[in-house]
């Protein structure tokens, strides 16, 4: 063994062993022993190469380490020891036996003699690199020596290289050399800077009150989950797992997404992790068939699926009448942690067979898992087999379920559209409507009534002054009508006012009154006030230029539309629609709604608007209807 001259530390991480010595390297550096001096290395071309007959190569050794220098990254040097024979001609060699110690050494600078030997590696498929070793043959009784080569970054040899060494004059490898995998490397644990040790990492958190496992990890960072440590990996790109997929087999792969061949690193955080057993348990299926033997004996087939391998026993059993499965002896089977494959799903599959049974006796199967000492069973054939008939029988009920639910869709779908056609080009929302009824006091309630509740199925906010008797006991005829008033303010919409042929003769009768500054007769009905208050906010839309922007007409009485005249003159350039024949006209008006103007907005003629408390003083009568219109025309 030779030791090196140069002091530095080098991590020797060989094939089979690790080492630590004291190394200094460079590109090349070549050490010989007693009987050599003046020792160089140079590079060679490996063809055509001259040497010299003084010394042949008698047997090469090899190996490939991780060398380091302080802090500097980690190389790899190749380290070829080389035993040589040392040739000495005839004279040489008879004056060499003549000669005493003291002569010898005064005559060996005339004996010297240059030599050298080539040494050669490959590493396939790259092409051989060769290093020249120069040298004097000191001429001494010994006739071998040894040449020690070390080679910084061998060309073309990287973690786990296979490198072939050989001298020139042979040509063809002699030694052979594995160099150290990376794993292997980076399994040292050694406090040198390996980069291509590095592996990212990822940290998991169970989170029971959200049911799920939380995983942290870079951001660059694949992961990929696997069932057992040599179980298929599956790429998983959330920061989340399920809860109930996390089982203590349950193991996680990272790797770093931006290296060409990273390394990854296995963690396996939840085998100590009891209470995630039950999950293996709860995805655990098993499966019973029956089948013929070539001998046409019958046979009973088991297969059992989990997301971990498990250990335990699983047997045959027979109910023979009784109420409990019995075993049935000499069947019993155990469940080997080594005999599983992993299907396209992702679990453990174990198959069997149990040869020469009797299928009369309905046979299941009993499964008894070691960990937990759980039993589970028994699995029927028969009830496999009628388990598939039930889903067979909610299959087609599902199909028939499906089938009625899909025509019920289809007929809202056609009525949708049939109600939309009528709406093409109603573009506006749904506000609130507020429907008054006409002071008759025996006809037209349940017209009005049931006109407010269609236009409220139709999703409008409706509001029906037969509806709201007690609000305006409460709050009097004319306040109640200017609350909903501001609720068509606010939201969009229209006051529908119903008319009757004896409602057009009051209205008339009312508006010549209110010009006139005359007093009238109040209609004896419960509706009458907020009628006539209609009137009052119809007469000063008209003065104030805003006739048709909140109130529109409805009547369900044809003579009303057939009026000798047409309408008084109060309700003249507001909309009237005949029910029902022009619903659908109507519910395109309501859609599209009014236009509102801001208060305090003067007129072309100067006229004010005023509010509707200055236009309600003490009760509502015939006189306070003349002073409330006589108020809009200040």
């Amino acid at each position: 063994m030779f030791l090196f001259r140069w002091p530095a530390c080098c991590f020797l991480l060989a094939f089979h062993n690790t080492a630590c010595g004291w190394v200094e390297y460079d590109d090349s550096e070549v050490t010989c022993s007693q009987g050599l001096s003046e020792c160089t290395v140079a590079a060679e071309l490996p063809l055509g190469i001259l040497e010299s007959d003084a010394a042949d190569v008698r047997k090469v050794t090899a190996k490939v380490e991780l060398c380091c220098k302080d802090t500097a990254p980690c190389k790899f040097c190749l380290m070829i020891e080389a035993e040589l024979a040392i040739h000495v001609t005839e004279d040489v060699a008879k004056r060499l036996q003549s000669s005493s110690d003291t002569e010898m050494a005064a005559g060996m600078a005339t004996m010297s003699i240059a030599a050298s030997v080539t040494l050669c590696y490959k590493t396939p498929p790259t092409f051989p690199a060769c290093k020249k070793v120069a040298f004097t043959v000191n001429p001494t009784k010994q006739k071998v020596a040894n040449v020690s080569l070390v080679i910084t970054n061998p060309y073309g040899v990287t973690f786990g290289s296979i490198v072939y060494v050989y001298p020139s004059k042979e040509m063809h490898p002699i030694g052979e050399v594995l160099a150290p995998s990376l794993n292997e490397v980076c399994s040292q644990n050694l406090q040198i800077s390996i980069k291509e040790c590095y592996v990212p990492t990822v940290s998991s958190v169970i989170n029971q009150k959200r049911n799920q496992v939380e995983l942290n990890f870079a951001r660059r960072t694949q992961v990929c989950l696997q069932y057992e440590e040599d179980g298929r990996c599956q790429i998983w790109k959330r920061k989340t797992i399920p809860l109930y997929s996390v089982t203590p087999c349950l193991c996680l792969q990272v790797w770093d997404d931006d290296d060409d061949k990273p390394r990854r690193s296995l963690t396996c955080p939840f085998k100590k992790t009891g209470f995630l057993q039950k999950n293996v348990w709860q995805n655990l299926t098993v499966s019973v068939g029956q089948g013929r033997m070539n001998d046409k004996g019958q046979m009973l087939l088991w297969n059992l699926s989990a997301p971990c391998r498990l250990e335990g026993e699983v047997w045959p059993c027979g109910w023979n009448g009784g109420h409990q499965c019995t075993e049935i002896e000499g069947f019993r089977q155990q469940l080997e942690n080594t005999t599983w494959e992993q299907n396209r799903k992702n679990q453990w599959v174990k198959l069997g067979v149990f040869e020469d049974i009797n299928l009369q006796l309905s046979p299941c199967v009993m499964v008894h898992l070691k960990k937990g000492d759980l039993h589970l069973g028994p699995f029927c054939y028969r009830q496999t087999a009628r388990w598939r008939w039930n889903l067979l029988a909610v299959a087609g009920l599902l199909v028939i379920t499906l089938t009625a639910l899909m025509l019920c869709l289809l007929h809202n779908f056609v009525k949708k559209l049939a109600s939309r056609s009528f709406q093409r080009g109603c573009i506006g929302r749904k506000g609130h409507i507020v429907l008054l009824s006409p002071p008759d006091v025996h006809n037209g309630v349940s017209e009005v009534c049931g006109l407010g509740s269609f236009l409220k199925s139709q999703g409008f906010s409706v509001s029906v002054d037969q509806w709201s008797r007690m609000e305006q006991v409460k709050l009097g005829p004319l306040p109640w009508l200017h609350s909903q008033l501001l609720h068509v303010k606010n939201l969009g919409g229209r006051a529908v006012l119903v008319l009757t042929r004896k409602a057009l003769g009051l209205a008339n009768e009312w508006h010549r009154e209110a010009l006139d500054g005359g007093d009238g007769n109040t209609p004896e009905s419960p509706y009458s006030d907020v009628f006539m208050a209609s009137l009052c906010l119809i007469l000063g839309d008209k003065q104030q230029g805003r006739t048709g922007e909140r109130f529109l007409l409805v009547t369900f009485d044809h003579d009303v539309v057939q009026t000798p005249g047409g309408l008084p003159e109060l309700f003249q350039g507001l909309h009237l629609f005949q029910l029902p024949s022009q619903m659908k006209t109507l519910l395109c008006e309501l859609a599209r709604g009014g236009k509102r103007k801001a208060e305090g907005r003067k007129t072309k003629n100067g006229w004010k608007w005023v509010t509707l408390d200055q236009c309600w003083e003490n009760s509502f009568s015939t006189q306070t209807t003349s002073k409330c219109s006589s108020e809009f025309l200040k």
